[in-house]
């Protein structure tokens, strides 16, 4: 995987975890990221323990109202720095909600969240949020370094 997973002790639940990898340099990003990993966290775990659909719905809607604050922090970063990939970030942002509102969509089907619903969780929130961290974020952060720095390069 391309994110940090602390295997379980007996009987404990595995959880994603901020590491330095994802560090992009920027306090307040990193700190919406290290919220957005812990909310994840909590909605697998309500998944795991049985918590049902109820719990899982709050979850998952805390996490789309938290992705809208935390995406258009990072947009308003991208625009302040007159980042030039700002259109595609956008466009991933998109696909991103997408995802989560199709997880709605998925568990007002079912009776409570199953291991399918946990497994699509698993990739289309986790995996992306990981990938699109170390990718897209990162590089923004890069730029937002180098074009502070231009005198000293």
């Amino acid at each position: 995987m391309c994110y940090t997973i602390k295997k379980p002790l007996e009987g404990k639940k595995m959880r994603a975890e901020f590491d330095e990898t994802l560090v992009t340099g920027n306090e307040m990003i990193d700190g919406q990221h290290k919220e957005l990993i812990e909310r994840i966290n909590q909605l697998l775990e309500s998944c795991e323990d049985g918590q049902g659909k109820v719990k899982a719905i709050k979850m998952l809607d805390y996490l789309l109202d938290y992705t809208e604050f935390h995406f258009s922090a990072e947009e308003k970063l991208q625009e302040e720095i007159q980042y030039p990939g700002i259109e595609e970030h956008k466009v991933k942002h998109a696909e991103f909600k997408n995802a989560v509102k199709e997880l709605q969509e998925m568990l007002e089907e079912e009776e409570g969240p199953t291991e399918a619903f946990v497994a699509q969780v698993k990739k289309n929130v986790v995996d992306w949020l990981f990938d699109h961290i170390k990718g897209f974020d990162r590089s923004v952060a890069e730029y937002k370094f180098m074009a502070s720095n231009a005198d000293r390069l």
